[in-house]
């Protein structure tokens, strides 16, 4: 009797466990995403004058809080942001990498220049004058591209959320916006969690894609007071990055985006590569 009582209750016993195992589970939605991808070669490529970032996420934009004080409505919301893996350019482009490019297409130099050639003295400067049209055909002819907005805010503050590369509060020691460009990586102290100088100051940088607002939930709400300001986006415009030499502190964070048309030339806007690891497949953009 007792035998026939265990082999009725068994399965019984079987299907509680399995709903309270179902129970001690996280929930997956429908639209959940298990992101997957082909792993890096173990030991990594390495390529000269850039680092690697490896696929993740990573903290992108700014609190509704930031708005009241330092930041800009077009950083709303602050999100996580899966970006895959990329190299990226340790410092940026200077005249005499761009002075190479020049003198093997025939592209127009920039305005400052004088018959083709920057000034005595100069090539460890970071170009600048240059369109984000010319960025692009530049980034092209030496085989990579430039950095997507996610891809250059992900290699500047890393993965925390910080708002500079070196932490939360600006210090003047650690970037350049002073009155003048600096040679590359003149600012050691300032360098960014993945290895990449110069993301805040000294010259500003073109991005690949479009200024568009972030998107947006339900739940993210501007704070009461803090105007939208949709207008922004009606025209088409570039986005450059990092703030520059002549650019008050809060234009340095790591969040904060600026816009233009791609064919205009500033004299503090100038730009780094990306690259997609060789291992992959060429991504479509």
């Amino acid at each position: 009797m007792t035998r026939l009582i265990l082999l009725l209750a068994f399965p019984i016993l079987c299907i509680i466990a399995l709903v309270i195992d179902g129970f001690g589970r996280p929930e997956q939605s429908a639209d959940s995403v298990v992101v997957t991808g082909e792993p890096p070669p173990n030991p990594l490529p390495v390529f000269s004058g850039m680092v690697y970032v490896a696929a993740g996420e990573f903290i992108m934009g700014s609190r509704g809080e930031d708005l009241f004080r330092i930041a800009e409505v077009d950083e709303f919301p602050q999100r996580h942001v899966y970006v895959d893996d990329f190299y990226m350019d340790v410092y940026e482009v200077t005249n005499a990498q761009y002075k190479r490019f020049i003198d093997s297409t025939q592209v127009e130099a920039p305005p400052r220049w004088i018959d083709g050639n920057y000034g005595v003295g100069e090539d460890g400067l970071p170009v600048v004058s240059v369109t984000w049209t010319e960025a692009a055909a530049y980034a092209q002819f030496v085989g990579k591209r430039l950095p997507t907005e996610e891809e250059w805010e992900k290699a500047a503050r890393g993965v925390d959320g910080r708002r500079f590369p070196w932490g939360d509060s600006f210090d003047p020691n650690l970037a350049n916006n002073g009155d003048l460009l600096t040679p590359i990586m003149s600012f050691p102290g300032g360098v960014s969690p993945f290895g990449c100088y110069d993301m805040a100051g000294n010259a500003a940088e073109w991005v690949d894609g479009w200024y568009e607002a972030y998107p947006r939930d339900e739940a993210d709400e501007l704070p009461r007071g803090i105007p939208d300001r949709k207008e922004v986006f009606r025209t088409k415009k570039r986005v450059y990055r990092g703030g520059s030499w002549n650019s008050f502190a809060k234009f340095l964070r790591c969040s904060n985006r600026e816009s233009t048309d791609e064919d205009s030339r500033w004299v503090y806007v100038g730009f780094r590569c990306a690259m997609d690891p060789p291992w992959k497949d060429k991504r479509s953009r």
